[in-house]
């Protein structure tokens, strides 16, 4: 299988970047881009480091991310398993992305730029809930804000309201494939409700 190897191959087999494509690129949060982004409560945050990339979910019960002025983001690192992978890329190399998504649009907008971690105190005070405050918060400078096409959410009837989960392996069951049925399978899963619930924030 040929390996495209070089940039002017790649170009020439797309052609030119529609001209409003590029004028759409902000490097601050328009009022525009503040209200859309003021309205996720899902991105997808992606990182790069020395053992490769990630890409993880970051989700809340209103904005997902705080804006601390027009060039920077804030971004609360809620409890997770503890991997940490996102943050220790973010450690190590501040080469940030986050999509946001708001249930019903299409349209996808996308913050590049560079991030670093914080356990400021007031910062982290910001964002209690339920008594418990973020482990850290994930600064974003803010390089570029744009919109991403329509068509691939299109294309895939994201929001067409059509549960298609039946018949997937559960959390519990892959996790039982990976140990050989040492961990996992029903009884994780039977419990995950109530340990998630108990460790929202």
């Amino acid at each position: 299988m040929h390996k495209i190897a070089d940039l002017a191959t790649l170009e020439a087999l797309y052609g030119s970047a529609g001209a409003p494509s590029l004028r759409k690129v902000a490097d601050r949060l328009t009022p525009l881009y503040r209200q859309w982004i003021m309205a996720s409560k899902l991105c997808i945050l992606s990182t790069i480091g020395p053992d490769g990339t990630d890409g993880s979910p970051r989700g809340d019960d209103g904005p997902v991310v705080t804006e601390l002025d027009e060039f920077t983001l804030a971004l609360p690192d809620w409890r997770g398993n503890n991997r940490l992978d996102s943050l220790r890329n973010i450690v190590v190399d501040g080469r940030v992305s986050l999509m946001f998504v708001v249930p019903g649009s299409n349209n996808v907008v996308r913050v590049n730029g560079t991030a670093y971690l914080t356990e400021d105190a007031e910062l982290r005070a910001r964002f209690e809930k339920e008594g418990r405050q973020p482990a850290t918060v994930i600064v974003i400078q803010i390089a570029e804000v744009y919109t991403q096409c329509a068509r691939a959410l299109m294309r895939a009837g994201t929001w067409a309201g059509e549960d298609e989960s039946a018949g997937l392996p559960t959390v519990g069951e892959i996790l039982a494939e990976m140990t050989s049925g040492e961990e996992g399978g029903a009884p994780y899963d039977d419990a995950w409700g109530a340990r998630a619930k108990d460790t929202m924030w």
